[in-house]
């Protein structure tokens, strides 16, 4: 039988998450794979054939998530698609976009899934995502072949700081979402010949109060559509991230609005690649 391929970060190590178990892909491979996970996406089918026949040993430390960092530590270049449900654009008032709406958080706002998140004003937002992780070269891809390009998913946290946001007109988007540790990514890359991108669950709980609820089927832009249309005037990397949307429910379209405060717990949950746990606290 098969092992379900699912990469994390172990202080910084390359690791596979195995039966509530870690592996060091560099220990047990004797050096075949490097120990950097961005050195082992640019490798992903080798890893992945190598690492579905891995069985965790009683050495193998237990997974402990206060030591996972983002899953993919370092992408070279890191997208993220605006307005891509259908509820979300109607608890916006905001018309179906005709083409995906692209913005860029910047990598060093990445962290891990149990990292807390610094609280940059009093009006920052949640927003829970499908994120995709590129395996390997892509330019040019059509939305048929878009999938074989995809290393795996995992569950993202879209934090976003609407102060920030829409401090100006036109608004901006990036800076109000890159600030440290307002993309928590993982828990694990799970490879994607173990997941149907369109036929997700997404759900976020902020204190145990559901805030979303989401089916990846609601995207007006699916995942092969997305791919196609950033490779079409992109080079796409291995490693590289696209976050690729919230469901409705965000705190900034509720009446009355509810931002994240310090203390609150952010539920991150995709069923079938796991839950995120955020604490924000007072920066």
């Amino acid at each position: 039988m098969s092992t379900r391929v699912e990469l994390c970060n172990v202080d910084g190590r390359a690791s596979l998450a195995c039966e509530g178990r870690v592996i060091d892909i560099e220990a047990r491979s004797g050096g075949n794979f490097s120990s950097d996970p961005m050195s082992v996406l640019g490798r992903w089918d080798d890893l992945c054939d190598w690492a579905q026949v891995q069985r965790p040993h009683e050495s193998d430390a237990l997974i402990d998530p206060a030591r996972l960092g983002p899953c993919v530590p370092r992408p070279r270049q890191l997208f993220a698609i605006g307005l891509n449900y259908r509820d979300h654009a109607n608890e916006a008032g905001l018309q179906i976009p005709e083409q995906p709406m692209v913005f860029t958080k910047f990598p060093s706002c990445l962290a891990g899934p149990r990292t807390t998140i610094a609280l940059g004003s009093e009006s920052v937002d949640f927003e829970i995502e499908l994120v995709v992780v590129i395996g390997c070269k892509a330019h040019g891809v059509s939305e048929a072949h878009a999938l074989e390009h995809v290393a795996g998913y995992c569950v993202g946290q879209d934090i976003s700081d609407r102060k920030l946001q829409f401090a100006s007109v036109p608004p901006q988007f990036s800076l109000a979402k890159s600030c440290p540790a307002y993309g928590p990514l993982g828990p694990t890359l799970v490879a994607s010949r173990h997941v149907e991108p369109s036929a997700v669950a997404l759900h976020c709980d902020v204190n145990g109060t559901r805030m979303q609820s989401g089916k990846s089927s609601d995207m007006i832009f699916p995942v092969p559509t997305i791919i196609e249309y950033l490779s079409r005037h992109c080079e796409l990397f291995p490693g590289d991230v696209i976050f690729t949307g919230t469901p409705s429910g965000v705190g900034s379209m509720r009446k009355p609005r509810q931002y994240l405060k310090p203390g609150d717990l952010i539920r991150s949950e995709i069923p079938g690649l796991g839950v995120l746990e955020n604490r924000c606290v007072a920066r």
